[in-house]
């Protein structure tokens, strides 16, 4: 599948890397900070990261998910301020990333620093079909907790 990337940025490639699949296994992209200067997040804050590309996705048969990095979570307690962003087939905007700082420390996010990691995955658009009642499980209705810890 090829992913079609434009730089809204000049940083892009010369200041600020593009995208890039950190290993030869890796299932996600690399996202960077593309920006002027440093930007603070102070603890619970949030902020939105600009990463100096677009993307085109060739049909509505994908979505591109940006998931954050598990080392700046664990280690700093920042995190994707909306939990998972979901970049649709047809948007064609730059690129941004929200973050929050969990965490009692403010954390800093340098111009270039990876940020994030964009997936491209497959889509499936279902038909909705009203019915009166779901077919029977052994899980049925059970919720949060229901099959354990």
């Amino acid at each position: 599948m090829k992913l079609n990337i434009k730089a809204v940025s000049p940083k892009i490639g010369r200041e600020i890397p593009a995208p890039f699949y950190a290993s030869a296994g890796a299932a996600a992209m690399d996202l960077c900070a593309c920006m002027d200067e440093a930007v603070v997040l102070a603890p619970r804050s949030l902020a939105s990261i600009p990463t100096g590309i677009a993307i085109a996705l060739p049909s509505a048969d994908y979505v591109a998910l940006i998931f954050a990095r598990s080392g700046l979570g664990v280690k700093h307690g920042i995190s994707l301020s909306n939990g998972v962003g979901v970049i649709d087939s047809d948007y064609r905007g730059e690129l941004r990333v929200g973050l929050t700082n969990l965490s009692d420390t403010p954390y800093t996010v340098q111009p270039g620093d990876r940020i994030a990691q964009l997936a491209v995955v497959p889509v499936v658009q279902a038909q909705l079909e009203f019915c009166d009642a779901l077919d029977e499980t052994g899980r049925g209705a059970g919720g949060f907790g229901s099959t354990g810890k």
